[in-house]
This record gives structure tokens, C-alpha cells and sequence, in this order.
């Protein structure tokens, strides 16, 4: 393949981009500012686009040649509720929030990708730019598939890339099959009689109960789940009161549990619900349990996975190109886009970060170093993908 040569021009500019994007993080279906740009850019590069798409999502589609084949590329744009201290000269400026997964970034980097493919067309087909909202915990994905996402834009493939703190600068991750696990959030209700904190038994005492339960959890991935199965179950928050001499006639535990297998959740709840009526039955206790299926897991096709490895390869060379890093435990709603269309989500390297700080730190920033890696990535990508008559 033909060498992808990205101008400094190019990358300089880029730079500054995700630098005032950080600067300025939005939260979930309210990246205003951040849509505004991608606009701006696109329409100042006669990049023909579309706006209002889960809200605040943008499709921008570039054509070239004859073909009829299509695929898709996909970056997020949210951010969390971080407070930053980073320290950065452009850290953010909206106090408790912050970017701190990167999406500045990937924004950035497919802005790049618009550019660069609108300007060397050296493909035969077409490519849809997805900039997609709300990525963090709020489904965005999912939002953008409902609302017909590819009745609109149909294409046979759709792409996805995340940075990675932790692998080098100049490598990148490609899994066949999963890469990165489903996840399930539970909320459990423990219900009883309050009482004075010095006379607990004329109550029930669901705090008692709650703090059993937390440690009975932990035997639901030690000896209802297959030893070889990857499952994590964590309870995350617990909430009963603040008074000090009360006994709260009401406990709450919530947390999330992960997995790759999609029968492992079936397991998990049902050992869970026995759990809790048995708890419940021997405190003399009532019990309200709710368990949310939030996102499949990220499981790559293996014909996008091997084009991908192909695309990186280019870039980087094969030997920097890892097919056998572990699949991580963490989510992302790209699955729902997987879950509609074959494809590979990849992981570019992002170097060790200051401190060694990894994502959802509140210290974490993106590498700009690795910008014009990604958009060599999409660019050769697309000419994997939709390679142009000889």
C-alpha cells in the first residue's frame, strides 16, 4: 500500500482542535460546542453532512469513484464528571466536567481522517463519518441505531478506535472476537422496620442484611460461574442514611457486573435473586431488585478484524500491530453498532500518560502525539476497505 503521508499543516492544526475541545468538555447529548466544531470544519472543507442525529450527532459522508460499497467510521464526543487536575494549560474550563477517556481526541482524530480522505479521494466508494454523542453510560450508540443510523447511511462495515493508555505510541491493539465485555447494572432494595440505633431490636436492621449480602455476592463469580468465563461482579455504591443513632429501616446496593459470554448473565442474575430471597427470608426482610442489561459486549467480525490488522500494519508495521492483548472488562456502547453491522474496534496505543494515569483519571489527557497515527489508521483503512480500481 501506498505510504500515508499526513501534512504537519495538518496535525498542527488538529492539535490545537482537541486541545480547545478539552478545554471545553460537554456532557451526554449536550455536546453543543463540540458538534459546532465538527460542523464548522466539515462545511469549511465542503464535506457534505447531516446534524441532529441522537441529538447532537453529526454523519458527514465522503464519495469517490463508482462504487456503491459503503462503511462507516465512528468516533465519540462526550465527556464525564470529572474534576480535572491534570494541570494542563488547557485543562477544562467547565467546572466537574472533564475528558477524560479521550473523545476529544477521537473527535479530533476523525475530523483529521475528513480532511485528509476529502483531499487524496484514492478510494472507490463511500465513507460515512460518524461523530456520535453520549457515549458515557447514556446509550448514545444505541440512540443513533434507533433512530435508523444505517437505513440512512447503509454500509457494510462499521469502524471504531479508542485510545489506550498503557500501550506504546506507534502500536496498536486488534482483537478477533471480543475486545471489550458487555456490562449489566443491578440496583437491590432492602426493606424493613427502622429502630432507635440503642434499642436495634424492636427493628429490622437492613444494614446487618446489606453488608452480608455484599460479601454472599462474591460467590455468585467464585461458584456459580465457570472458573473459565470472565465475569466481574462489583458493588459499587451503598447507601442507608446519615444518622448516626438510627437504625434506617432502608438499605440500597447498586452495582454493575461484566462479562463476554451473554449466557453468563442469565447466571448471574438468577444466582443473585436466590441470594437475596434467602437473605431477605432470614432477616424478616422485603426486597426490591432491579437488573439492567446496558450494552453487549464489543466483538469484533473476523474478515473487519483482519482488514484492520491490515489498515494498522500499514501505519505502524505488523510487528507493532498486537493481536493477542487481552480483551478489557470495561464497555462501550460501539457494541450497539456491532450488534446492527459487522465490524472492528481497535485500540491505538496512547503511551504510558503522565504518572501513568489511565482513563477516567482525573489527571488523564490524551496524547496529541498520536494524532496523526490515527488518522494514517483511517485513511489506510479506507483504502483496505474500498480500494480503488487499478
Amino acid at each position: 500500500m501506498q505510504a500515508i503521508d499526513i501534512p504537519a499543516s495538518l496535525i498542527s492544526d488538529l492539535v490545537g482542535v482537541r486541545q480547545d475541545i478539552h478545554a471545553h468538555p460537554e456532557m451526554a447529548f449536550k455536546e453543543t460546542r463540540t458538534s459546532d466544531i465538527v460542523a464548522a470544519r466539515l462545511a469549511e472543507w465542503g464535506i457534505r453532512f447531516e446534524r441532529g442525529i441522537a441529538k447532537t450527532g453529526i454523519v458527514a459522508s465522503i464519495s469517490a469513484g463508482s462504487s456503491k460499497r459503503a462503511i462507516a467510521l465512528r468516533c465519540d464526543m462526550d465527556a464525564l464528571p470529572i474534576v480535572e487536575r491534570s494541570g494542563k494549560p488547557h485543562a477544562s474550563q467547565h467546572a466537574g466536567v472533564m475528558h477524560a477517556c479521550g473523545h476529544d481526541g477521537h473527535t479530533t482524530m476523525l475530523l483529521g481522517a475528513a480532511r485528509y480522505l476529502s483531499q487524496n479521494p484514492n478510494f472507490d466508494g463511500t465513507v460515512h463519518l460518524v461523530f456520535q454523542p453520549a457515549e458515557e453510560n447514556e446509550g448514545g450508540g444505541r440512540v443513533m441505531v434507533d433512530e435508523g443510523l444505517f437505513e440512512r447511511f447503509p454500509v457494510e462495515a462499521v469502524y471504531g478506535m479508542h485510545n489506550w493508555p498503557g500501550v506504546d505510541v506507534g502500536t496498536f491493539g486488534v482483537h478477533t472476537g471480543a475486545a471489550m465485555a458487555a456490562v449489566d447494572l443491578f440496583e437491590i432494595e432492602l426493606s424493613g422496620t427502622g429502630a432507635h440505633a440503642a434499642m436495634p431490636h424492636l427493628g429490622d436492621d437492613p444494614i446487618v442484611a446489606a453488608g452480608e449480602l455484599i460479601t454472599a455476592l462474591q460467590t455468585v463469580v467464585s461458584r456459580a460461574v465457570d472458573p473459565g468465563g470472565s465475569v466481574v461482579l462489583s458493588v459499587t455504591q451503598v447507601h442507608a442514611g446519615n444518622n448516626l443513632n438510627v437504625v434506617q429501616p432502608r438499605a440500597v446496593l447498586q452495582g454493575t457486573c461484566r462479562y463476554f459470554n451473554p449466557a453468563m448473565s442469565q447466571v448471574v442474575e438468577e444466582r443473585m435473586r436466590r441470594l437475596i430471597d434467602g437473605l431477605c427470608a432470614a432477616h424478616a426482610l422485603k426486597a426490591a431488585f432491579t437488573y439492567d442489561r446496558k450494552c453487549p459486549a464489543v466483538v469484533n467480525s473476523p474478515e473487519p478484524a483482519r482488514i484492520a490488522a491490515l489498515a494498522a500494519a500499514d501505519v505502524v508495521g505488523q510487528a507493532n500491530v498486537k493481536t493477542d492483548l487481552p480483551p478489557s472488562m470495561g464497555c462501550e456502547d460501539f457494541a450497539h453498532m456491532l450488534s446492527a453491522k459487522q465490524g472492528c474496534y481497535v485500540w491505538i496505543g496512547n503511551g504510558p500518560g503522565d504518572g501513568g494515569c489511565l482513563l477516567h483519571s482525573n489527571r488523564y489527557d490524551f496524547n496529541d502525539d498520536i494524532i496523526g497515527i490515527g488518522v494514517s489508521y483511517w485513511a489506510a483503512l479506507v483504502r483496505r476497505c474500498l480500494p480503488a480500481a487499478a
